[in-house]
């Protein structure tokens, strides 16, 4: 079969395109997760513990406090294996850092003083200011 130098093969234009299609679908359809919180020079990531992410951030503009109450649970190898029928309380603290109307703000979850998952919100904002009696003159 004589092809054209110019014209390339229908397989690889087909190629071309179930793999353009495959790309899309997977980058429209995942949400958008952040890996890691940067606090200037320093890294907050899944596993970190209250205390340094307090040590690396400082303080959170607000927390929300709640409790969830599940089997324990001991995972090997990938498997979880439930310890009893019994229902403990495990203490969850949603953390929402505003770094102003620059940069985008970040919401941290940790479950039993471990955070468990880092979101990326929208931009922040700037802080209230002060009614005008409160303010020093």
């Amino acid at each position: 079969m004589y092809r054209s130098r110019h014209r390339p093969a229908r397989s690889a234009v087909a190629a071309t395109a179930l793999l353009a299609l495959a790309a899309a679908v997977f980058t429209v359809g995942a949400p958008a997760r952040a890996d890691g919180f940067r606090c200037g020079t320093k890294l907050v990531v899944e596993g970190s513990t209250r205390g340094e992410v307090v040590a690396r951030c400082g303080e959170p503009t607000d927390v929300e406090r709640r409790t969830l109450l599940r089997r324990p649970v001991l995972w090997r190898y990938g498997r979880p294996f439930y310890l009893s029928e019994d229902l403990v309380e495990v203490p969850v603290e949603t953390w929402t850092y505003n770094l102003g109307p620059n940069k985008l703000m970040r919401r941290l979850r940790l479950e039993d003083g471990v955070v468990v998952e880092i979101d990326t919100l929208g931009y922040g904002y700037h802080p209230k200011t002060p009614p005008a009696a409160d303010r020093p003159r």
